[in-house]
């Protein structure tokens, strides 16, 4: 099948990169002349596991294409995906000033029947908008163009995985010829026997809201639980596992931490709140969603700040993690940076490591925080470690030169990766999210007391 992909961001490429894998003929267009340089030259300006040999597979194969020009997209294209960008605006809803204007110009363009695709996680009605705007132009529904919503479910880090082998695919379309065309697309993908629910586009719309702001309060009642743990001394490890051996309830996302963050959870909550709002119904669970995810990190910065009995300033932490999860760059509504902003308006300096999300973060915060080129050199004159994002390296690293490199060995975990008795038995002092402290074997040790070396 011929498709185009209209916009290059991280849904664009790895859809269509995916699709291209499935034998499709994909073009990509952008109006970034610098990223569509990168791609041509088979290299990805997003960080994705898997997908950059995917990409350098299918343009050996001749099956993907990328342009500038709109006009060359729709030529190509039976099928054209929207792939643009909905940020927030002030009041929490989507904008979509990037897809309207888009479609206002495939409006003069589309010559044959073609089925035009919104992918972007869009708001409840954007296809009647859609559909409105077309037939504005003189096109007919049915006849000229079919409006599809196809949800995308994809999950940084293992994003090839979920396209490739969906859990379910989700199209919402009114039109039989339309739905017939996107089974097709999607039928090699689910092999295995997992569903492709077609839906009306209003229900499909929904669909992505409802399920990343169900996972955003799963992961806000969990640090809930955490909270009420240290303060009856109750374990929050082992309540999670109780709780998740319940198949109502299941493990997933009932993991303690510094609370959710990405391009998709923040946006999509605040939206699904602002829908509700505007049709006059106060979603009571979303905005305690959005107020405990916040408190978390403002938490954490406080727990950090008491240590030091109130007063950070003029001390040097050292940050393991920027993005705001493992396995990729993505830096949007990163915990990791919240807590360094908490830190340095307190006047306390921050030195920080990431495996792939330096750039983006000297981009964020500029000079405001140090970079350093590995975690270790990231310790050397440092009061504390802290961890935000749980990168593998991180589970397993040299505790012994953790503690004799630390100017007092204190680390601040946002991500529960050690063991409390360990680290007391080291003589490491460990604050995690939702277990004990537990003093260290002697809470008087020191960089001298443990015969430390200038690094």
């Amino acid at each position: 099948m011929r498709i185009s992909i209209i916009g290059t961001g991280y849904v664009g490429l790895v859809s269509g990169i995916c699709f291209a894998e499935m034998g499709n003929y994909v073009t990509f267009m952008d109006v970034d002349r610098e990223k569509l340089g990168t791609l041509q030259s088979g290299r990805l300006p997003i960080y994705e596991p898997g997908l950059e040999s995917l990409l350098e597979r299918n343009q050996r194969e001749h099956r993907v294409a990328f342009t500038r020009s709109l006009t060359e997209a729709v030529e190509h294209a039976e099928v054209i995906f929207l792939t643009l960008p909905t940020p927030p605006n002030d009041d929490g809803s989507a904008n979509l000033s990037s897809v309207l204007q888009t479609v206002h110009e495939l409006s003069t363009l589309i010559k044959r029947y073609t089925v035009i695709v919104t992918k972007s996680t869009v708001p409840v009605g954007t296809a009647s908008r859609l559909r409105e705007v077309l037939e504005s132009r003189g096109l007919k529904a049915g006849q000229d163009f079919d409006v599809v919503s196809n949800p995308e479910f994809l999950r940084e880090g293992v994003a090839v995985n979920d396209f490739l082998k969906p859990e379910r695919v989700v199209i919402g379309t009114a039109s039989a010829t339309a739905g017939e065309i996107m089974k097709g697309l999607y039928e090699p993908f689910v092999r295995n026997g997992n569903p492709i629910l077609v839906m009306d586009e209003r229900s499909a719309e929904l669909v992505k809201y409802a399920s990343n702001a169900f996972l955003a309060m799963k992961i806000s009642f969990i640090n809930e639980i955490a909270n009420v743990c240290e303060k009856v001394g109750a374990n929050v490890d082992r309540v999670r596992a109780g709780m998740g051996k319940d198949s109502r309830i299941g493990p997933q996302f009932l993991y303690p931490g510094l609370g959710y963050g990405g391009s998709c959870f923040p946006k999509d909550v605040q939206a699904l709140d602002f829908l509700a709002s505007e049709n006059d119904y106060s979603f009571e669970i979303l905005k305690a969603v959005l107020r405990v995810n916040e408190h978390q990190r403002d938490l954490f910065v406080n727990r950090i700040v008491d240590f030091y009995e109130g007063d950070v300033s003029g001390k040097r932490f050292a940050l393991w993690g920027l993005a705001f999860k493992p396995n990729t760059d993505d830096v949007r509504e990163a915990p990791a940076h919240s807590i360094a902003r908490g830190l340095t308006e307190r006047h306390a300096s921050v030195i920080a490591y990431d495996p792939e999300a330096m750039e983006n973060s000297r981009r964020a915060l500029g000079d405001s925080i140090e970079y350093a080129g590995d975690m270790y050199a990231s310790l050397s004159g440092a009061d504390a470690l802290i961890i935000a994002t749980e990168w593998n390296e991180f589970r397993n690293p040299d505790l012994n030169f953790i503690r004799r490199t630390l100017e007092r060995p204190v680390i601040f975990d946002g991500r529960n990766l050690f063991e409390p008795d360990r680290l007391a038995e080291m003589g490491i002092e460990y604050h995690s999210i939702g277990r004990q402290h537990i003093p260290a074997a002697d809470s008087r040790v020191n960089r001298r007391s443990l015969g430390h070396e200038a690094a």
